[in-house]
């Protein structure tokens, strides 16, 4: 059974079929600067289109049996796992990845896809309390049509954990991935489910710009938009599907603090920091975006993490050499490079790293940031450890919390209640005690709060409640006599 195949990928969109689209355009390996494929255009027209498709084919899908929801994500998951290493190649060669990064990724997708398999068979909703002769009931009911715009950074794993669950509990989806992304966070997802047998026009995949992502916040048909991305992108994502009055999800930026008390064995902190700082070149809504470290062992971990950053390389993933790989595009590089100087403008110190090569930004770690500082605010969504000081568990608290942002934390130390003291006065939707901030096991509700987020999770039993509505109903023998 062959897979992505040269007529998936000469700029199509999908609706069930794969449409020649009218505005084409590469998609770049970011490492190298070759085109790929080429990746069709969706413009507002299309996104109706395949909306209005999607409601009417809706309907049936969420009335048939369970169990045929439950084969065909079953199926789609099998299917993944035939395919592995091209997708997982995918993976590597359109985003960056590193191959440990992109089979992560390909292994979380397929347990995404198989806990969105057992959904349509179980059990869900209540027997609410009411007087005799009336069945008052709380059911969950499928929202219509998800429209799901996802990001380049986790490209499939990102649009997977919605396009799945969505499906399963009765919606249709129409996906629109990122258009730097768009065969392994948006091809591959069609081209799955079209082989697992789902019908067409339950799943619309069209990458696209701003004009198509505005055009399905808008749209009639679309119930509700799971968005995944960036904190500005996320506030107009909200702002107009809510004045359509459309169900949302923002799942957004952060600027997440991990804590390293005094206690902390050195090593293992040094590896949980630079996992946590340089993982997919800190290209991750819950990359470190602080490392706040206790004073007294400030200098010997900025020793040591400064020697980690010596040992990784960065460079092409597919060399099979390298710890990092590129950054997505000159515009994200130069956003971080940006940030780095104008932090050491205003008085850190870059004790390693620093430098780029092409779009491969070095694994840098940064000292002597403090609050007001570029590094210490911002998000900077690259390879940049930044290393901010504290000495009491209140200093460290006030520092973590002295943001905006509310998606990720972590606390390291040998002294679990201490730790865990701390972590619950941290703002954040995701805490962990004796990790790193980058933590998602699928099985968890996944959610920030602030400017990382509007409070919704997505994932594990939270999908329930993110793609579904409550429905009250009763039931009486007889239709009561009221009084008028």
């Amino acid at each position: 059974m062959s897979f992505l195949e040269e007529g998936h990928l000469d700029g199509r969109l999908f609706d069930g079929r794969w449409l020649q689209a009218q505005v084409v355009h590469p998609a770049i390996e970011p490492a190298t600067g070759d085109t790929l494929a080429q990746v069709g255009e969706a413009d507002a027209d299309a996104i109706a289109a395949a909306a209005a498709t999607a409601s009417s084919a809706q309907q049936a899908w969420a009335r048939g049996a369970p169990g045929e929801r439950a084969r065909v994500l079953f199926a789609a998951a099998a299917i993944a796992r035939d395919h592995r290493e091209e997708i997982v190649t995918w993976i590597m060669r359109e985003s960056g990845s590193v191959r440990a990064k992109a089979e992560f990724e390909w292994s979380i997708t397929v347990k995404a896809i198989e806990l969105a398999a057992a959904m349509p068979e179980q059990a869900q909703g209540l027997v609410l309390p009411s007087e005799g002769g009336k069945l008052s009931l709380a059911r969950r009911r499928p929202l219509g049509v998800v429209g799901v715009i996802s990001p380049f950074n986790f490209p499939l794993y990102l649009a997977m954990r919605a396009v799945a669950p969505a499906l399963a509990v009765g919606n249709a989806v129409v996906l629109k991935p990122d258009p730097r992304t768009a065969v392994c966070g948006g091809y591959v997802i069609a081209r799955l489910f079209e082989l697992a047998g789902l019908q067409a026009g339950l799943l619309a995949v069209l990458p696209g710009a701003g004009v198509a992502g505005a055009a399905l916040c808008a749209d009639p048909n679309v119930a509700m938009i799971q968005f995944t991305g960036s904190t500005g992108a996320g506030r107009k994502v909200g702002e107009a599907a809510s004045r359509h009055l459309k169900k949302v999800s923002l799942e957004l930026g952060g600027k997440n603090a991990l804590i390293i008390l005094e206690d902390a064995d050195l090593d293992l902190a040094a590896r949980n920091a630079a996992w946590a700082a340089w993982l997919h070149q800190g290209q991750i809504c819950m990359t470190a975006g602080r490392i706040l470290v206790h004073a007294a062992i400030l200098d010997a971990f900025a020793a040591r993490l400064a020697e980690k950053a010596k040992a990784l390389p960065a460079g092409d993933p597919m060399s099979g050499k390298v710890a990092l790989g590129p950054m997505i595009g000159r515009s994200q590089l130069d956003h971080a490079l940006g940030i780095v100087k104008r932090s050491v403008d205003a008085g850190a110190e870059v004790v390693a790293g620093g430098d780029a090569s092409g779009l491969c930004l070095s694994p840098t770690v940064l000292r002597g940031v403090r609050p007001g500082m570029a590094a210490f605010d911002e998000e900077i969504f690259g390879p940049v450890a930044v290393l901010v000081p504290f000495s009491t568990d209140d200093e460290a608290v006030a520092l973590a919390n002295d943001t905006e942002y509310g998606l990720s934390a972590a606390v390291i130390s040998p002294d679990v209640g201490r730790a865990m003291a701390i972590g619950e006065r941290l703002h954040a939707g995701l805490v962990h005690i004796n990790d790193q901030p980058v933590n998602d096991d699928v099985v968890n509700p996944f959610g920030g709060v602030g400017a990382s987020g509007n409070g919704t999770s997505i994932g594990g039993p939270a999908n329930w409640e993110a793609f579904t509505h409550w429905q009250w109903m009763t039931v009486k023998a007889s239709a009561p006599a009221y009084p008028f």
